[in-house]
């Protein structure tokens, strides 16, 4: 029977990512996107036994909310999206973006409150560490902007790298994890960037498929206090409602002592959110090969083949480091020759070279391999 390429990605959804089982309660949390796909995998939750619950949002009504709320108010809201997500086995979270700024003018000071205050609770605490979840986008118009290509053309790479083989890139990816948790020292070369920092008895962690779509990094985090040196991104970072760019952050001992971008000051308001939002919380190496450019949109920015990216802010559970924070905020550098280059050394030997890893067992990670 002929398989829609909806249908194809709700079964990738509930079977591969969040493996769905019997009596399990799954949130579809749908943000301005068409209601096929959120019958697509609603159908599915269904389908293998399980019990679906729908939450849509719309981000111009959002955005109202946030503008408006009193602190109390988003306190509140907060605490019962909690405790609504501890009743979840599963989470699946499916957005579309129709407007990049539709948040650009939310004071600072407001996006900063719903992080800590919804943000946090909700997701950070309750949904990343007590469900299986997955972050999905959803293709329109703007994004097709964003990537400078007709709504058809960016529709198709949307599905091709949402439905690649991600069982095949899963296997491929023991390799590197294997690596990375033999190294203690990296070092981040490239165009404004020499970055070191140790990351002894951190583990690494693959992503195929299961907790984003599209999906293809292995993420690690460096011991905190080990991160010295500067490091210049290439790479548009949307954050808070606000793209920025050519941001170059100095560390010495695991905190940024310097700062520079587009909006400086801005940049500064964030990183003093708290004690950890100037400090790392994660590292990754990125290889997707049908991910070639920024679209100005993390989920598949920081997936680009031959990146690296950091986060900056609160670490995850299972590669932690100790770092805390409201915010978890990643920035991406692509090392391949168009954008400048770079290397990856991993105690003194190098690893990847101009966006191509260099050494033999990590050959199968290259995208003539991965496609």
């Amino acid at each position: 029977m002929f398989q829609s390429r909806i249908e194809r990605l709700a079964e990738i959804i509930v079977n591969y990512s969040i493996q769905t089982q019997p009596n399990e309660n799954v949130l579809i949390e749908a943000t301005d996107i068409p209601r096929e796909l959120i019958q697509a995998i609603t159908r599915e939750v269904h389908k293998v036994g399980g019990n679906a619950f729908i939450n849509l949002r719309d981000r111009q009504v959002m955005r109202d909310l946030l503008m408006n709320a009193p602190e109390e108010q988003i306190r509140l809201w907060g605490e019962a999206d909690s405790r609504f997500m501890s009743m979840m086995h599963g989470y699946v979270a499916v957005r579309g973006n129709s407007n990049l700024y539709e948040w650009s003018d939310i004071p600072t000071q407001k996006m900063l409150q719903y992080e800590r205050l919804y943000i946090k609770p909700v997701h950070i605490e309750q949904r990343a560490k007590h469900t299986k979840w997955v972050v999905v986008r959803y293709p329109n118009e703007a994004m097709a902007q964003l990537a400078e290509t007709s709504t058809e053309a960016f529709t198709q790479f949307f599905f091709d790298v949402c439905t690649m083989n991600y069982e095949k890139m899963n296997l491929a990816m023991d390799a590197l994890v294997e690596l990375m948790n033999q190294t203690d020292q990296v070092r981040i070369v490239g165009p404004g960037t020499d970055l070191r920092f140790s990351m002894d008895g951190m583990p690494a962690i693959k992503c195929a498929g299961q907790l984003n779509l599209p999906d293809g990094e292995v993420y690690s985090a460096p011991v905190k206090d080990s991160v010295n040196g500067v490091i210049t991104f290439n790479t548009p970072t949307p954050y808070s409602g606000f793209v920025f760019e050519k941001i170059q952050l100095t560390f010495e001992k695991g905190v940024i002592t310097k700062a520079a971008a587009n909006d400086t000051s801005r940049l500064w308001e964030i990183l003093r959110t708290d004690e950890g939002s100037s400090s790392i919380g994660e590292f990754a190496i990125g290889m997707n090969p049908f991910i070639k450019k920024p679209l100005k949109d993390i989920l598949f920015d920081e997936k680009i083949d031959g990146s690296l990216h950091v986060a900056l802010g609160n670490c995850y559970d299972d590669a932690y480091n100790g770092n805390h924070s409201a915010i978890h905020w990643d920035m991406v550098l692509i090392q391949r020759p168009e954008f400048g280059g770079g290397e990856i050394w991993f105690d003194d030997r190098l690893i990847r070279k101009d966006g191509k890893f260099v050494v033999p067992e990590l050959f199968c990670l290259n995208p003539e391999e991965l496609r």
